[in-house]
């Protein structure tokens, strides 16, 4: 089989630092180049993969000021879908644009969708004859049918297992009202632990009104956006990961690689979150700021070898690539 996967072109794949659509883009095509698959990943020029790369944007335009994304990622997409006929399965990982021309497309299309930003992106979907993939149960619309769940897979080899925690919690995710940062904090505070933050700033008003007044380097420390062995360093030594999400997640990868790492979650049971934590055994799923300072006192004394175990049976890149295997010979059937 000859396979083209459409990667997002904000970041490079693999992300340096925030990317989570890049992140997992990358892992499917590395997984499946190396049970012989033929693929060709679409992705930006400096990026870094074990499948053949092609593409025409050379950067990501996140990080080049000057580079406009709507224009790119149209380039991107075209320039994908002129060598179309060359492939048996086209898989899209660029959200609602390539399914606008998926008329154009000469190989059948399967989308993983890995999130909606809006219910006004649905037309591309509802016209398009795409098969389509949801990363959860609970991020499905009612209007589309789907072939398959798959979760995201994560690299278990870059998330080493930590058996000994530390004293603090930590908050991954970017800065916003979405991920309840400052709920976090509070949490932290009415617990009794100090905090660790990552992530990048996305709303700028809420971070210096909510958040940052409370960075004192001592009980809440900020890192910024950090990088993949730095990542895996703060999520192994913290006594658990706090996740107060304030809308309906599709995913969550920090969720995941905190649990590989052996420190369990305390997660707001909102959208995809009961499908990803098994209470009692990788976290504590709560509804509010008591019910998670409750949650931190009995997670922090879980089973650490266990949480591992269960979220790496459950999340690896194996289990990730067979499961798009067979959604690919379903789709070529």
């Amino acid at each position: 089989m000859k396979l083209a996967l459409i990667g997002p072109i904000a970041w490079r794949t693999p992300p340096r630092n925030y990317g989570p659509w890049e992140l997992v883009t990358g892992l499917l095509a590395d997984g499946l180049g190396q049970r012989g698959i033929a693929v060709t990943l679409f992705a930006t020029l400096d990026s870094i993969t074990l499948a053949r790369l092609d593409g025409i944007c050379e950067r990501p335009y996140e990080e080049e000021g000057e580079i406009d994304g709507r224009v790119w990622e149209a380039l991107h997409v075209a320039h994908a879908l002129s060598r179309s006929a060359e492939f048996d399965l086209i898989h899209n990982h660029l959200d609602w644009l390539p399914l606008a021309f998926s008329e154009l497309a000469k190989a059948p299309m399967v989308t993983t969708i890995h999130g909606f930003s809006s219910r006004r992106i649905l037309p591309a979907y509802l016209r398009s004859e795409s098969a389509y993939v949801s990363i959860s149960d609970a991020d499905r619309a009612p209007e589309l049918e789907y072939v398959a769940t798959v979760h995201h897979g994560v690299d278990t080899t870059a998330l080493p297992f930590s058996p000994t925690a530390g004293d603090a919690l930590v908050c991954f995710g970017r800065i916003h009202p979405d991920k309840g940062t400052a709920q976090a904090i509070e949490i932290a505070r009415c617990a009794e632990r100090p905090l660790v933050l990552c992530g990048p700033v996305q709303d700028e008003r809420y971070f210096a009104e909510e958040v940052e007044p409370h960075v004192d380097g001592d009980r809440v420390r900020y890192l910024g956006s950090v990088g993949r062995q730095e990542r895996a360093e703060v999520l192994g030594s913290a006594s658990c990961l706090v996740h107060p999400i304030a809308f309906a997640e599709p995913f969550g990868l920090s969720v995941v690689e905190s649990m590989l790492c052996g420190t369990p979650v305390v997660a707001y049971a909102r959208g995809l979150m009961p499908e990803l934590v098994e209470d009692g055994v990788t976290g504590v799923l709560t509804d509010g700021i008591d019910s998670a300072v409750a949650g931190v006192k009995r997670a922090v004394g879980f089973d650490r070898g266990a949480c591992h175990d269960a979220a790496e049976r459950r999340f690896s890149v194996d289990r990730m690539v067979d499961d798009y295997l067979d959604v690919y010979a379903r789709v070529l059937q």
